[in-house]
C-alpha cells in the first residue's frame, strides 16, 4: 500500500478518535468534573444537545460539546463555583426581569383602574367615539352611546392606548352589532 492511500484511510480514523464520545457523558448519573478536578455535579438529563448537570444548587444546562473525556473522567472547562456563579447571575437577571414586568403590569392596571371612572370618554379599537362611562359595576362598565343607548361591556374589555385614552377592544361596528343582536 502506498503512503497516499494509507493517509487517506487514516484521516477518517483519526477524526473519529479525536471526537469525544459525548453520548457517555450524557448518561444520567454520570459525574462531571471541573477543570480543577473537583466534581461539578451529576448529569440529570440530555435533550437536544443540552446536558443538564445537577450541581446540588442548580440544574445547569451545558452544551454537550463543552463536555470532554479526560483521563477517564467527563470534564467541563470550568469549576463548580464558576458554573454556579453563572447560574446565580442568570437567576438574578430573570428574577429582576420578572419583577420589572410585574411592576409594569401593576402600573398599567392602576392607570386603567384610574381611567375607568364615570364621565370618562371611551373610543373603540378603530378610533371611533363609543360614548361616556355612565356606571361602573363589579365586573362590567356601562357606556352611554348616542345611537343605541346603554352599552354594557366587561371591565377586562378595556385598555389604554399610547395616549392614555380609554379604548374598548373592538371596533364600533362590531360593538353596535353585538348590542343590537346582530
Amino acid at each position: 500500500m502506498n503512503f497516499n492511500k494509507l493517509a487517506i484511510l487514516a484521516a477518517p480514523a483519526l477524526a473519529l478518535a479525536a471526537t469525544p464520545n459525548i453520548a457517555a457523558a450524557q448518561d444520567a448519573g454520570t459525574t462531571v468534573f471541573g477543570n480543577d478536578d473537583a466534581p461539578v455535579g451529576t448529569v440529570e438529563s440530555n435533550a437536544e444537545g443540552i446536558v443538564t448537570v445537577d450541581t446540588g444548587t442548580y440544574k445547569a444546562p451545558l452544551p454537550a460539546e463543552l463536555l470532554a473525556e479526560r483521563e477517564g473522567k467527563w470534564t467541563v472547562n470550568a469549576t463548580k463555583a464558576q458554573i454556579e456563579g453563572m447560574m446565580a447571575q442568570q437567576v438574578a437577571q430573570q428574577e429582576a426581569a420578572a419583577e420589572a414586568q410585574a411592576a409594569a403590569e401593576a402600573e398599567a392596571a392602576s392607570k386603567l383602574d384610574a381611567a375607568l371612572a364615570v364621565g370618562t370618554p371611551v373610543i373603540t379599537a378603530d378610533a371611533q367615539p363609543l360614548g361616556t362611562i355612565s356606571e361602573l359595576m363589579d365586573a362590567n362598565v356601562v357606556v352611554e352611546n348616542d345611537t343605541v343607548g346603554l352599552v354594557t361591556l366587561p371591565r377586562d374589555f378595556f385598555a389604554l392606548d399610547a395616549d392614555d385614552a380609554l379604548v374598548a377592544r373592538a371596533n364600533l361596528a362590531d360593538i353596535l352589532a353585538a348590542v343590537q343582536g346582530g
